[in-house]
C-alpha cells in the first residue's frame, strides 16, 4: 500500500492549505509527525478488496485522517498532554486556544471534502461517526477519576471514541464499491473489532511500554485518572491493599505511584487479561472477513490484525 499511501499523504497536504498562516503552521506540524494512518488505509483496502479503484477512495481516506487529527488536537488540550508521536503536542507548542481552533478547521475541512464525493450516505456515515466520537469524549470526561467504572462502561467509551472511526472507515470502502448490505455490515464489523482492539492495546502499553517507543509519556492515563482495563482488572483481582492503592491512584491521578501500579498490574495478570480481550476483538474482526473475496487486499487486512497485536507504540 506504500504507493497509495504516498498519494493520500500528498492529498492531505494539498487539502491543508489555508490563507491563515497559523492554521498552516499547526496543521502541518501535527500531520508531518506521521502516524500509523490505519484509518485511511482501511478505506483503501476495503474499497480495493471489493473492486473499487476510483479516485474518491483517496478523498475519503484523507477525510477520515483529518477527522482523526482533529480529535487528537482536542484530546491533547483536554488531557493536558505534552508529548505525542515523539515530540511536543501542538497545544504545548502553540497553546490551547490555537490547537482547539485548528482542530475545528480540520473538522470543517473534512466536511468540505466528504461533500465533494457527492454521496449522501457518505455524509450520513461520517456525520454520525463524528457525533458518536464527540459523545465518547464526553463520556470519557465523565468517567475520569472514577474507580468504580464498570468494564461495560469502559468498553462503551472505546467503541464510541476510537472504534467508531475505524468502523466508518471500513464501511466507506464497502460503500464506494456498492457492496450489498450484508457485506457492508461485515466490513463495518471488522473496523469495529480492529478499533476496539487498537485502543485496548493502547491502554495496555501505558503500563507495559516505554516513552521512547510509545512517542508519548508512559503513565499519562494514570495522571489523567483514566480507569482503563488494566486498572479495572487489577482492582478486581488484587488484594485489599492493592485495590486500595489503585483506587487512590485513579481518584487522585497519582502518577508518582506509577512504579507500584505497574507492579500490581503485572502481578495480577491484568496485562495478559487486557491482551486477551484485544485478541478476542481481533478474532471477531478476522471472522468478519470471511465474506470478502480472496485477494492481496484481504490478506493485508488479515496481516493488519496480526500486526496490531504485536505493536509496541
Amino acid at each position: 500500500m506504500a504507493a497509495e499511501m504516498v498519494e493520500v499523504d500528498a492529498l492531505i497536504r494539498r487539502r491543508l492549505a489555508s490563507q491563515v498562516a497559523l492554521i498552516n503552521q499547526i496543521s502541518h506540524y501535527i500531520i508531518s509527525a506521521g502516524g500509523k494512518r490505519v484509518r485511511p488505509m482501511l478505506v483503501l483496502l476495503f474499497s480495493q478488496a471489493l473492486g473499487f479503484r476510483g479516485s474518491e477512495r483517496f478523498e475519503l481516506a484523507a477525510t477520515v485522517e483529518f477527522i482523526h487529527t482533529a480529535t487528537l488536537l482536542h484530546d491533547d488540550v483536554v488531557d493536558e498532554s505534552q508529548l505525542r508521536r515523539g515530540r511536543g503536542t501542538a497545544n504545548a507548542r502553540f497553546g490551547n486556544a490555537a490547537s482547539v481552533l485548528v482542530g475545528d478547521f480540520l473538522y470543517s475541512r473534512a466536511f468540505q471534502m466528504m461533500v465533494s464525493v457527492n454521496r449522501i450516505r457518505v455524509l450520513e456515515v461520517l456525520a454520525d461517526a463524528t457525533n458518536v466520537i464527540a459523545e465518547g469524549e464526553v463520556l470519557q470526561l465523565m468517567n475520569m477519576h472514577d474507580p468504580d467504572l464498570t468494564v461495560e462502561d469502559y468498553l462503551r467509551v472505546i467503541r464510541f471514541k476510537t472504534a467508531k472511526l475505524f468502523e466508518a472507515s471500513a464501511r466507506l470502502g464497502a460503500m464506494l464499491a456498492e457492496a450489498p448490505p450484508a457485506l457492508e455490515a461485515a466490513c463495518a464489523d471488522y473496523g469495529r473489532g480492529l478499533g476496539t482492539a487498537f485502543q485496548l492495546i493502547d491502554d495496555l502499553l501505558d503500563y507495559e511500554g516505554a516513552t521512547l517507543a510509545l512517542g508519548k509519556n508512559v503513565g499519562d492515563d494514570l495522571r489523567e485518572g483514566k480507569p482503563t482495563l488494566p486498572l479495572l482488572v487489577a482492582m478486581a483481582r488484587g488484594t485489599s491493599a492493592q485495590r486500595s492503592l489503585v483506587r487512590a491512584a485513579i481518584e487522585h491521578g497519582e502518577v508518582e505511584r506509577l512504579p507500584d501500579i505497574i507492579q500490581i498490574v503485572r502481578d495480577t495478570g491484568a496485562l495478559e487479561a487486557t491482551r486477551a480481550a484485544a485478541g478476542a476483538e481481533i478474532q471477531q474482526a478476522r471472522t468478519s472477513l470471511a465474506l470478502l473475496p480472496d485477494s492481496e487486499h484481504r490478506e493485508a487486512l488479515l496481516y493488519l490484525c496480526a500486526q496490531l497485536m504485536e505493536r509496541s507504540s
